[in-house]
């Protein structure tokens, strides 16, 4: 991908399955990766693989529902690594109930991963990307926030909030260089599907449903999505904003 090389690129969520997908594939590019999660051995994995591999990356543990957390992570990375190039908000967080047998604290939880997260991530870096008129944006949304899916009601709001917000931000923020993109992943096998199913009662039934359900017939795996993420990160995809991908083997085919 064209224009990566040297960039400084933000991904939360890094020490898991899709964002350490993201993070090694950023530093295939040569960007400086910046590897945030709630999870300080799994962000430390991450980096560890990108350096020994001759890359360049850092471990930054960051509780993204903490604004104070975020700001004061962000600062550290930008000492550290340089101005932020690029923001991947990939960090999530889900369970499987209906909506009424949820409770109002398992509604705060979700909110405050899934959307706050976000809003806190986007209010640290946005400013400094206003600044030097430059900047990608990549929101990891979810097909549950495009068409909903039974059992993530609140999950699905939020995923579906990110889609608002990317395509707020990207218009009030086109005429200053930023982009802002979104990719929806369908059922992917991480460590949060594994979560999620187990929550269902019958993970393998469960499973198979979901593997009947995609045309192309299999789960996605995390080395899906890397792609589109980066190529909506590179300055191939400079002339395209507010836009949504999903990354789901056709689960969903929403023009």
């Amino acid at each position: 991908m064209r224009g990566l090389n040297d960039k400084v690129v933000v991904v939360t969520g890094g020490g898991g399955g899709i964002g350490g997908a993201t993070c090694r594939r950023f530093a295939e590019e040569g960007a400086h990766v910046a590897v945030c999660d709630l999870n300080a051995d799994g962000a430390a994995q991450t980096a560890d693989a990108i350096t020994s591999n001759g890359g360049t990356a850092k471990a930054y543990q960051i509780d993204i529902t903490d604004l104070g957390q975020v700001t004061d992570g962000i600062a550290a990375i930008e000492d550290n690594l340089g101005p932020i190039d690029v923001l991947v908000n990939n960090a999530g967080w889900d369970i499987f109930k209906p909506f009424l047998k949820t409770q109002p604290e398992e509604w705060q939880k979700l909110i405050a991963i899934n959307l706050n997260g976000a809003l806190n991530m986007h209010y640290a870096v946005l400013p400094g990307m206003v600044d030097r008129k430059a900047g990608r944006v990549v929101n990891v949304s979810s097909d549950a926030g495009r068409v909903g899916s039974s059992g993530e009601a609140v999950y699905a709001a939020c995923k579906a909030g990110m889609i608002a917000l990317s395509k707020t931000l990207a218009r009030e923020h086109a005429r200053q260089g930023i982009t802002f993109n979104v990719v929806c992943p369908g059922p992917t096998e991480t460590a949060l599907l594994d979560n999620f199913m187990a929550e269902a009662g019958n993970p393998d039934k469960l499973a198979e449903a979901f593997r009947r359900a995609v045309p192309m017939g299999r789960l996605g795996q995390a080395e899906d999505l890397p792609g589109a993420i980066v190529f909506l990160s590179s300055e191939d995809a400079a002339f395209i904003t507010g836009q949504v991908l999903s990354v789901s083997g056709g689960l969903t085919m929403n023009g």
